[in-house]
């Protein structure tokens, strides 16, 4: 992994710790709840804010990190046997807290309906936070008049959650 890569996974990984430790958020408790309801809101295309594909790459790494068989065995190469679970763990914290942040705010705003025509959910949006049709990534924690499901800020809120991309994830 080269240096940059592994920079931007601990900064996604302080973001998100940050995010989750921020006083008046969302507790531990709350976030694994709604994980349920937001598979069940993402595969009943309620809820658009992230894909389908991202929510199976999440299970992905939640079994790869309880299975037993490792990329790298801890037994063959314990430093890197230990460090492939702790970068895919790291990943899986990261989306876990970013997905639910931005799910939970969808949820309080009252879970407007998605816009007709939305090019799908593809859980990322332009750079900018202005993504197309159907991306709920911005910066704002409301709903715009376009109909558009709202989201949360990430870490200070100077920058959209989409804008940050760490290992593993699709840019379109």
């Amino acid at each position: 992994m080269s240096r940059n890569a592994r920079l931007a996974s601990v900064v996604a990984v302080a973001r998100a710790v940050r995010l989750a430790a921020r006083p008046g958020g969302p507790s531990i408790g709350e976030r694994a709840g709604s994980v349920p309801r937001m598979v069940r809101a993402t595969f009943s295309g309620q809820y658009t804010g992230v894909s389908k594909g991202r929510l199976l790459l999440m299970l992905a790494a939640a079994g790869y990190i309880v299975s037993p068989i490792d990329l790298i065995p801890e037994a063959v190469a314990p430093v890197l046997g230990l460090a492939d679970d702790a970068l895919v763990l790291s990943w899986l914290a990261t989306r876990l807290v970013e997905e639910t942040e931005a799910f939970l705010a969808w949820e309080q705003a009252g879970m407007p309906p998605n816009p007709s025509g939305a090019g799908g959910a593809s859980g990322a949006a332009s750079p900018s936070g202005s993504g197309p049709a159907g991306s709920t990534r911005s910066s704002g924690s409301s709903a715009s008049s376009s109909g558009a499901a709202p989201t949360s800020p990430v870490g200070d809120g100077s920058s959209p959650a989409g804008s940050q991309t760490v290992p593993g994830d699709v840019v379109r």
